[in-house]
Order: C-alpha cells, then sequence, then structure tokens
C-alpha cells in the first residue's frame, strides 16, 4: 500500500508527451510548487549521454519538477533520492522476494537486470537554473530488446517479465512520489550523509571488481563506494580514484 499523495505537490498525467522531462521543464515557470508529470505514451525520451530512451506501451515515464534549493551538488543529490524512492516503490509493487538494488549512477536493478533509470535535466543554467527535472523511466510492461545495448551494459529486464505482477503506470507513480518525498524529506533535514548510508545499503557490486568507462577512457578497480558528494570511489591498480561522471560495466 502506499502513503497518501504528498501534500503541495501537483500531478499531471497525459495520454501523450514526447518527453516527461520536457514537458515538465515546459510547465516549471508556471507552477507554484513540485509537480509530478507522468505520460502513459512517450514518443522522444531520453537517457543519460543523449541515448534514446525506449517506452512500450504500459511503461512508467514520469517526472518531478522542483525548484533548485541550493547550487549543482544538491541538485544532483536528488539523483540518489530518486534511486531510493525507486527501489521503495518497486519493492512495494514486487513483493518481498525479488532481488533489488541500485546501480551507479541511475539505474535500479531487478534480479540483476536494469528495470529503472533516472535522467536530471534543468532549465537555466549555474545560480541561474529555474528549474530540476527529475525524469523516470521504469519498465513495467516490457523491456527493450537485449541485442539493441552496447556490449557489456546491463540487460534489461521488466517487472511483468520478471515477477508475473501487472503494474498500471498511475498506480506505480502513486507508490513512487510518497516514497520520493519521504527521501527527499530526509535529504532536506539531515543532508546527504543518511541518504549516502541508504543508497550504499543498496548499491549493487559494493566491494567487488567494476569497469567506470568516461568516453574512451576505462578505470578497472573495486568499487569502494561513493563519496560526500555521490562521486563512484573505485580503487584500482594506481590507487583510489574519484570519478564524478562514468558509465558503469560489472566485471574487471
Amino acid at each position: 500500500m502506499s502513503d497518501a499523495w504528498p501534500e503541495g505537490v501537483a500531478r499531471h498525467v497525459l495520454a501523450r508527451a514526447d518527453s516527461t522531462n520536457a514537458e515538465a521543464l515546459r510547465l516549471a515557470p508556471g507552477l507554484s510548487g513540485p509537480a509530478w508529470v507522468m505520460a502513459r505514451e512517450q514518443f522522444a525520451g531520453r537517457g543519460r549521454r543523449g541515448r534514446d530512451w525506449v517506452m512500450p506501451a504500459g511503461n512508467f515515464a514520469g517526472t518531478l519538477v522542483v525548484r533548485p534549493q541550493g547550487g549543482a551538488l544538491a541538485a544532483a543529490q536528488l539523483s540518489f533520492v530518486a534511486a531510493l524512492a525507486l527501489y521503495d516503490a518497486l519493492g512495494d509493487a514486487c513483493g518481498p522476494s525479488v532481488r533489488l538494488a541500485i546501480k551507479w549512477p541511475n539505474d535500479v536493478l531487478l534480479n540483476g537486470g536494469k528495470v529503472a533509470g533516472i535522467l536530471l535535466e534543468s532549465a537555466g543554467s549555474g545560480p541561474g537554473v529555474q528549474a530540476i527535472a527529475v525524469g523516470i523511466g521504469v519498465n513495467l510492461a516490457a523491456a527493450p530488446d537485449a541485442a539493441a545495448v552496447e556490449p557489456g551494459a546491463t540487460p534489461p529486464v521488466s517487472v511483468l517479465g520478471e515477477t508475473g505482477h501487472v503494474v498500471d503506470p498511475e498506480d506505480f507513480l502513486d507508490l513512487l512520489a510518497p516514497a520520493f518525498a519521504r527521501w527527499q524529506a530526509q535529504l532536506d533535514i539531515y543532508g546527504f550523509a543518511p541518504i549516502r548510508n541508504a543508497w550504499l545499503a543498496r548499491a549493487a557490486r559494493l566491494g567487488e571488481p567494476i569497469t567506470a568507462r568516461t568516453g574512451a577512457t576505462e578505470s578497472h578497480g573495486i568499487f569502494e563506494g561513493i563519496d560526500d558528494s555521490g562521486a563512484l570511489i573505485l580503487r584500482g591498480p594506481a590507487g583510489r580514484q574519484v570519478i564524478p561522471a562514468a558509465d558503469v560495466y560489472f566485471g574487471a
């Protein structure tokens, strides 16, 4: 069961949108507070680094748009809030028998496969940032073809395929929005430390070998955790590295 819808948060459910992030940022100037924007059909979704985000019918595409509180670091920490909220919402939707984990920097895994992704985008830049869009895509009903993902990437899975549960996207929003509000309250009251600790407790492959790839550069080592900014800590042959942005692949 979900908690009540968070107080003071608007809700917009659309039949169709190009991208819920784009729609949320278009709505942002006229909003008096935070708002969720969900689309039952999304035809131009985006993932990290400009990749397409494919959305078969029945999957979840939603965005929370908020006014920035603090600088760029505070905004980036919302991706960790989103990951924890997704973990909780998926646990509620799938039941206690499934294996969930969070993969740095912004994926959620179900039984070892990628079931959800997070993309933060903003309107404006630097001190002039007007709104932050926290975009979330979840493979509720179907996953993209595994052959379409790049070699070495985590294979996609769906909630239906892994658990047999049919979850309506709007019902999933009812689970996700309260979970996000709970974790954001933790961040607002206590800072990033409890968010970091909770994230690490759910992290995939912590203490195991991974590869972090940024463009043509690859770093191999043991995933030791994340620092106070959320950057990846990797222990490799050359010692300890702190990596603020990369794609992570499992295995050394």
